[in-house]
């Protein structure tokens, strides 16, 4: 009798738990919660039908349950934490040599590093993770930007690469964002978000697994294609994800892009299990913000007063405005902290008319230079260069008297970064030089895009393998190569 009371019980109890779980399920996936913001839905943070289904009851439903059923004898029982989940294949790689190793590095001699880039994670993980549901793509996928950033939208490696996704700016531009003088969305990480998105569903189309994706992103679509080619009859039979370990075991691909998705795979086991390999993470808050519209060539300083906050918060949530102004010739949607865009359009046109001008316009003098010029107007040489790109000193260094010269205010120099040309394209760091790749765009031909790069048709089409001149808008074809190639060096990224 004890037994079939029992028996009821505990049915009573799993029906219970049931409603609850179906009014809060725990997601599986997420390493931090994801909360609100002004940038998307609370919908797109739900895990997908079939993450949903293979979500277990959570064991606080249980023991709430069970205690109105059984009373508080129950409340005592262990709660079992709910094992993690991964939507990439970490599982069967885990106890590779390579993964272990790196499992070692992020909890041992890098762990304080490593701390602090999960520390920075709490900030843009859960808006990478949205924007990668909404994509289709596996959410777990944001700790490529881990790997390869630290999650810093200023990182800056040797080989020009920058932000959260160490773009190129070739690579970066192809995939729609806007890499100039005045604006470098590289460091947004909101837009290179969707660029590096964009850019491995190409790759993921191209290869049919995201492993094999994630070591074209390092490493070169096209050493990747010929190494899949060149070991297709050792390869067959392997999935794609199963194809890049054979294939690293081949010593073709470079040592860094051989590591490169071990080291993706031990940043995910660690990630989500910090304390289970003694870390302590003290994440940052989300990033979340308003937006407003201000005119051409309008001051950061102008934008902080008029929303009542500092400079240096303008400048964390625009990184990628970089001369502390907005490019002059065109409205600019910038962000400002959240609750502080109410009222803004009239206080700012309530500034005075010396707050909201960014640059002073003059004329050279008479036997002027550079440098009378920078210290006329109280900068240095190099930062009066930053406004007048155009401007060419003769040999003894005097400029034409006349010429147009933009004086920068103090408080738009103050909110400038210095960092180095957008425009500057280094590709690698080996002697014999390395790849350089282009996104085929809508409409070109081969022979249009063997034209920009000084190269032939046929040299294209022998370096990615193509049979047949089809081109597909998004493919990434290697159109200059050496033994090296890669998107960026192997040189760890640095901070500016």
């Amino acid at each position: 009798m004890r037994g079939r009371v029992s028996g009821v019980m505990l049915a009573l109890v799993l029906a219970a738990c049931h409603s609850a779980s179906t009014r809060q399920a725990p997601h599986p996936v997420a390493a931090t919660p994801v909360a609100g913001d002004t940038t998307s839905s609370v919908a797109n943070a739900l895990p997908d039908s079939s993450q949903r289904d293979s979500l277990a009851v959570a064991q606080p439903d249980v023991t709430h349950e069970a205690v109105k059923i059984f009373g508080d004898s129950v409340a005592s029982a262990p709660v079992v934490a709910a094992e993690p989940t991964w939507d990439i294949d970490v599982r069967s790689f885990e106890t590779h040599e390579r993964v272990v190793y790196f499992v070692g590095r992020f909890t041992g001699p890098s762990s304080d590093r490593f701390e602090e880039e999960l520390a920075r994670g709490g900030r843009y993980e859960p808006l990478i993770r949205r924007k990668l549901h909404a994509a289709g793509m596996p959410e777990d996928m944001t700790y490529l930007a881990l790997i390869e950033s630290g999650y810093n939208p200023h990182a800056y490696s040797s080989a020009a690469a920058v932000g959260l996704w160490q773009f190129m700016a070739s690579t970066a531009r192809g995939t729609g964002l806007r890499v100039d003088w005045w604006i470098d969305e590289r460091r947004d990480p909101v837009r290179s978000t969707d660029g590096a998105i964009k850019f491995l569903g190409w790759l993921k189309d191209q290869f049919g697994s995201y492993y094999l994706a994630a070591a074209a992103y390092n490493g070169g679509a096209g050493r990747v294609s010929r190494g899949l080619k060149r070991y297709a009859d050792e390869l067959e039979g392997e999935s794609g994800d199963s194809a890049f370990f054979e294939m690293a075991e081949k010593d073709y691909l470079r040592a860094e892009t051989r590591d490169y998705v071990p080291k993706l795979i031990a940043a995910a086991l660690v990630a989500k299990e910090p304390q289970k390999y003694g870390l302590h993470v003290t994440y940052l808050p989300e990033l979340a913000y308003d937006s407003v519209q201000v005119g051409p060539a309008t001051p950061l300083a102008a934008v902080a007063k008029a929303a009542e906050c500092t400079v240096a918060s303008i400048q964390d949530l625009n990184p990628e405005i970089l001369r502390g102004m907005t490019p002059p010739g065109q409205q600019f949607i910038v962000r400002v902290p959240t609750g502080h865009a109410d009222g803004f359009d009239s206080a700012f046109a309530k500034l005075a008319q010396a707050d909201r001008s960014a640059l002073t316009r003059s004329q050279v003098r008479k036997g002027e230079t550079l440098t009378s010029i920078a210290h006329r107007a109280g900068v240095s040489v190099r930062t009066l260069g930053w406004y007048n790109r155009a401007l060419k000193p003769s040999k003894r260094g005097r400029l034409p008297a006349g010429e147009v010269v933009f004086l920068p205010s103090s408080a738009v120099v103050a909110g400038a970064l210095d960092v180095p040309d957008p425009s500057v394209e280094k590709w690698g760091s080996s002697r014999k030089g390395s790849s350089i790749t282009h996104v085929v765009r809508k409409g070109e031909t081969l022979g249009a895009i063997a034209l920009r790069y000084h190269t032939t048709v046929s040299g294209i089409m022998r370096l990615n393998g193509m049979k047949k001149s089809l081109l597909i808008p998004g493919q990434v074809l290697v159109v200059h190569s050496a033994p090296a190639s890669r998107h960026k060096s192997k040189t760890r990224r640095k901070a500016d």
